[in-house]
């Protein structure tokens, strides 16, 4: 738990001493939010409830993408081998994890905020449409640091974390766009169970996986 600790505390000062990263994605998050305002509420006079939802995923996961590709692109080869000496690979990953969906989960809140603040808000079930949000952050970050790590070996990272991170991504998106439009519609937590259910187990699923598999990759 110390080297977990001091590990989290390594990735919280650095993304501070790069905060243009930190607020290029807040500004990443407010630009898209007003393109959409521009592009549906100004010209059209409103906005599907079914529209809103997708567009404010497909917001969320391009902001997952563009945050966590850095992972591990940010610290140069030589630190990490230095790493290699002090620290688990265990620990390597799990503290980027469990960084990253701090960082997501904060993200995600701030712009769910500015996006209902902006678009109007159709949601009926906040609590059901917030605890998608939740899975869905730990869902993105667990799935995108693990293919993060394998991408930063070769030299195209960006399309390869695209290409990687896809089939797992998509399902998961799927879920999580159904348990929403279920918030959005007001229904009961009980219609929900079965896609929270199936979200818990991907979410651990892959945490799982990250946490056997990644000291292999560590060692290479």
């Amino acid at each position: 738990m110390q080297e977990l600790k001091a590990l989290i505390e390594k990735e919280i000062r650095l993304e501070w001493r790069q905060r243009y990263a930190l607020n290029g994605m807040l500004l990443y998050i407010v630009s898209t939010v007003f393109v959409c305002y521009m592009s549906f509420t100004l010209k059209t006079k409103g906005i599907e409830p079914i529209t809103w939802n997708t567009l404010f995923w497909i917001i969320l996961l391009f902001t997952a993408v563009n945050s966590i590709t850095k992972s591990f692109t940010q610290e140069r080869a030589g630190r990490q081998l230095y790493y290699y000496t002090l620290a688990s690979p265990q620990g390597i990953i799990l503290s980027k994890i469990i960084y990253n969906i701090f960082l997501l989960l904060t993200l995600s809140l701030v712009g769910f905020v500015v996006y209902a603040g902006v678009m109007g808000n159709p949601v009926q079930n906040l609590g059901m449409y917030l605890t998608g949000i939740i899975l869905g952050a730990i869902g993105f970050s667990a799935t995108l640091t693990m293919v993060a790590g394998i991408a930063s070996k070769a030299e195209n990272t960006s399309t390869l974390m695209a290409v990687l991170s896809f089939p797992i991504i998509l399902p998961m998106l799927l879920m999580l766009i159904r348990l929403s439009k279920n918030a959005m519609d007001g229904l009961e937590w009980s219609t929900s169970y079965d896609e929270i259910l199936t979200l818990l187990g991907i979410d651990a699923i892959v945490i799982a996986l990250s946490y056997l598999l990644f000291p292999y990759l560590w060692r290479s």
